[in-house]
């Protein structure tokens, strides 16, 4: 581990004297007439300074132009818009167009890459994809198939591909990319596949591989120095990635890396989130499952890992730990912090010092979670930082073939992907929520590379005795970890939320509803229902001296996968069908993008 030591050092100390290549990026997302990263900012917070489209003049929006994307499935993600150009992309097959906004929206270019079908059927949760990036005039896709392209911006040829992984057991992409100085930083889908997740970097220039870092397996392979990588504030030691497993399970493993990344330059670390361990039947791997679960801090240049927090040890719910990231600069107790906050699947929203990885807050953000009593924070105790899990909600200690029931909240979580905005104007967090529950059997299942290892049948529902919906939109203080105000909705929330300087946050509803309210109480101010339902993220942009506001609609993901893949049986979709089956009522499939403007 020494020589790995010395020759990242090396390697950081040479970086520190040349210019990146995404000086240019972080120029496009300082000018904020722009939408030049799907996140909004490296600081993954969503929040725009334009305020032109005001809480006081919202409610006369109106459609200022659309376009259709040619394909349907669930649109995830958002359009960038990079000077007079947008750059829309779309699920299975990933199509991606550049847009001439100062020319009526013309088709400067369409790339379409050609893949193999086979690939949908390996695909988890629908066929979606959550963005290209921008940075250094090269639009970059991560397929479906995790082939990495690099296009030139302005012409869409290709300028080099890598290959990041392989469909044929398992391995597939549903996530956008993190360009980061020189290197482009992507994850792997296939959880359900008993796929071992990892994070990889390629050169911005070249596409050559850098460095690889699995979820878990032998310290080589997870990029720790047991002696400094730190979880809780203790070293991890030798064999952290292995010794809380049975025999080689970890090979198989999960903790794959679907989610969002955000990064901090002056620390030089990028933050991300791993996801479940496979298989969903917990009692075919004992144990804490190292390092599954886990909000992950590691240094940009050589991925070598300063600071791990396991969320959910030896998961039994598939609460997977993968949405992003958020990060801020607050005061706690006088003293300005550099603070990480993380809305997790598990029902838990916790708040982190993102440079020492301190656990400052971990509080339900959903009343209904039942899965825990809570997590224990006391520094000296021998079970800090670990949920306490209720006996009558553990799939666990319930045993395989029993159907444990009334668990909250469901698989898909309090919250998965649909990434939530920070306004630094409120000090406030908007957080697109699930309020659904479930019953889970787990039962035993064999590994065939590539075909689903997951173990367990679901069914999901509202939370009982509530509102009668499946979602929340809520604003969340993240010192205090307590909701400050909550608007149901009928259907999960699948949408990212945008915050705006104009004291608005936006977000979409399943049933097509783009919606936005006030920053401060909540109060309705525009509703408009657009062709489909709305799974996208919401961006803002400005041209020619008019603010625009877009969002993809395009019903799909997880919780729309019975009507974006046809399937009626309630248990198929990992339990999502029978859950959702009354979606069918409000919308219907679609793919489009819609551009919203007030009057002129």
């Amino acid at each position: 581990m020494r020589k790995l030591s010395l020759l990242t050092s090396g390697i950081a100390l040479c970086a520190a004297s040349v210019a990146y290549a995404n000086d240019d990026l972080i120029a496009q997302m300082d000018n904020s007439e722009q939408w030049a990263i799907q996140t909004g900012d490296y600081k993954n917070q969503r929040y725009s300074e334009l305020d032109q489209i005001n809480a006081g003049n919202v409610g006369d929006l109106q459609v200022a132009w659309t376009f259709s994307t040619g394909v349907l499935r669930g649109h995830e993600g958002s359009p960038l818009v990079i000077g007079d150009t947008m750059y829309v992309h779309t699920p299975f097959p990933n199509i991606v167009y550049a847009l001439d906004l100062a020319n009526e929206g013309k088709i400067i270019w369409k790339y379409e890459p050609k893949q193999d079908p086979d690939v949908i059927p390996v695909m988890c949760c629908d066929t979606v994809n959550r963005g290209v990036a921008y940075a250094d005039g090269k639009i970059f896709l991560h397929q479906a198939d995790t082939k990495v392209v690099a296009l030139d911006a302005n012409t869409g040829d290709v300028l080099w591909d890598a290959q990041n992984g392989d469909p044929a057991i398992g391995e597939t992409n549903t996530a956008t990319v993190l360009p980061v100085k020189d290197k482009i930083i992507v994850g792997i889908s296939g959880g359900e596949f008993g796929v071992r997740g990892s994070v990889t970097a390629y050169n911005m220039n070249t596409g050559e591989r850098e460095w690889r870092a699995y979820s878990m397996g032998p310290d080589s392979d997870i990029l720790v120095n047991p002696e400094t990588t730190t979880h809780l504030g203790k070293p991890v030691g030798p064999d952290s990635g292995t010794n809380t497993w049975e025999g080689d399970q970890w090979m198989i493993g999960g903790g794959t890396t679907w989610g969002w990344y955000s990064a901090d330059m002056d620390e030089n670390l990028f933050y991300y989130g791993t996801g479940n361990p496979s298989t969903w039947n917990p009692a075919q791997r004992p144990g804490d499952n190292r390092w599954s679960m886990t909000i992950m801090a590691r240094d940009i240049d050589t991925g070598e890992a300063k600071w791990f927090y396991q969320m959910t040890p030896h998961d039994e719910w598939d609460y997977d730990g993968i949405n992003e990231m958020i990060l801020t600069e607050q005061d706690i107790d006088g003293e300005e912090r550099k603070l990480l906050t993380h809305f997790d699947r598990n029902g838990l929203a916790y708040t982190m010092d993102r440079v020492s990885g301190e656990l400052l807050v971990a509080e339900k953000f959903d009343p209904v979670v039942n899965w825990t009593t809570g997590v224990d924070m006391d520094p000296n105790s021998e079970t800090y930082g670990r949920p306490a899990v209720v006996a009558q909600y553990s799939t666990e200690q319930n045993g395989e073939d029993v159907n444990s029931t009334g668990i909250c909240p469901a698989a898909l979580g309090t919250k998965d992907q649909q990434p939530a905005s920070y306004s630094p104007k409120t000090e406030m967090f908007y957080v697109p929520t699930n309020h659904v529950c479930m019953d889970y059997e787990p039962f035993r299942v064999s590994y065939t590379a590539g075909q689903p290892y997951v173990g367990a049948t679901l069914a999901m529902y509202p939370a009982p005795d509530s509102h009668g919906g499946m979602g929340n939109f809520i604003a969340w203080d993240n010192i205090n970890g307590e909701i400050k105000w909550s608007i149901p909705e009928k259907f999960s929330v699948w949408s990212g939320a945008l915050a705006t300087a104009g004291d608005i946050v936006f977000y979409g509803t399943l049933e097509g509803h783009l919606k936005a309210v006030h920053a401060d109480t909540g109060e309705e101010l525009y509703r408009f229902k657009t062709p489909s339902g709305i799974i996208g993220n919401v961006m803002t942009y400005e041209h020619d001296g008019r603010q625009y506001v877009g969002i993809l609609s395009g019903v799909g993901g997880w919780a729309g996968i019975g009507l974006a893949a046809g399937l009626t049986n309630p248990n198929d979709g990992l339990g999502a069908v029978g859950g959702y089956a009354a979606l069918s009522d409000y919308t219907a499939l679609g793919g489009q993008l819609t551009v919203f403007a007030l009057p002129n």
